[in-house]
């Protein structure tokens, strides 16, 4: 799937995951009262509203993106309704031609890493079958429980040719409480690094590898180190926009080929139209609002990566 995203990127110009993270506030109200009337003021009324949101979303979207990354947890809180709306929304984003990565930032060991990775990204036998579980293309996951937590993941990877992004060094404030400690006199998002870099060269794709790093755009300086010690590593940038990232900041995570990077925004995009500078379309064109907005974003990207 790797080399699927570079394609993708290469024809849409646009190295860019859209976040779909919904809440509610984001929803628009018409929405929510069509939801809530059907099912009312329940989990599966919220479930409902935010998959009516993400489908007008990935349709204004769906040509102009290589990849999109909903983030479970916005499901989960609203329990079986939500996670069959994370499956919904997974399952249409495939059918809009969209690469899924599945931000569900699983780590654990043994056979429990092995049935994370089977129920995003692989296959688990039910008797004599053979069944996809959630199927994304991609999956983020948590490295803190060393290489037991990894290799199931790489497993899979090898077997479905699809690929994870490893947290390395995340985007927000407080990363640096572990994650910038010093081991050996180097920080530790350093030593996780080379790992990233280590298991890439067992699951490559054609030029880059299946095993990407998670890196935040908040963090340039560190990322153009990082984007040293992983030259075959794509990186997942998240932090743009809402978090603070912008596009003078990536430039640094790109390799001289303009690949090797792909930039998430969420709120940035997908609530758009309740910001100032998308006012204009309303809540009826809200989706219309997240369309412009991956065009702005794009724009600076590339003008970004022009001046460098």
């Amino acid at each position: 799937m790797i080399d699927r995203l570079i394609e993708r990127i290469k024809e849409t110009g646009a190295p860019i995951v859209v976040g779909l993270d919904p809440m509610l506030r984001f929803i628009p109200e018409g929405i929510l009262r069509d939801a809530f009337g059907k099912y009312g003021e329940t989990p599966a009324g919220a479930a409902e509203a935010v998959w009516q949101f993400n489908r007008a979303i990935v349709d204004e979207i769906c040509d102009l993106v290589p990849a999109v990354k909903p983030q479970i947890a916005m499901y989960e809180q609203f329990g079986t309704a939500g996670v069959e709306a994370f499956a919904r929304t997974v399952g249409y984003c495939h059918e809009k031609g969209l690469l899924v990565i599945g931000d569900v930032k699983r780590g654990d060991i043994g056979s429990t890493s092995a049935a994370y990775a089977a129920g995003h990204l692989g296959k688990v036998q039910i008797g004599s079958n053979l069944c996809a579980g959630f199927d994304e293309d991609f999956a983020t996951v948590n490295p803190y429980l060393g290489s037991d937590g990894i290799e199931p993941f790489l497993k899979v990877c090898r077997e479905e040719k699809k690929g994870i992004f490893v947290l390395v060094k995340t985007s927000n404030p407080s990363s640096g409480e572990f994650q910038d400690r010093l081991t050996d006199g180097r920080p530790l998002y350093e030593l996780v690094a080379e790992k990233v870099a280590a298991w890439g060269e067992t699951c490559m794709g054609e030029t880059y590898s299946r095993v990407g790093a998670v890196v935040g755009a908040t963090y340039p300086e560190m990322g153009a180190a990082l984007r040293l010690l992983m030259p075959k590593t794509y990186i997942l940038v998240p932090g743009y926009g809402a978090q603070g990232g912008k596009g003078k900041d990536l430039a640094a995570f790109f390799n001289e080929d303009g690949l090797g990077a792909i930039v998430n925004s969420s709120r940035g995009i997908i609530a758009a139209w309740q910001q100032e500078a998308y006012a204009g379309f309303g809540e009826e064109k809200f989706a219309k609002a997240s369309r412009e907005a991956v065009l702005v974003m794009r724009e600076d990207i590339r003008q970004a990566l022009e001046s460098r």
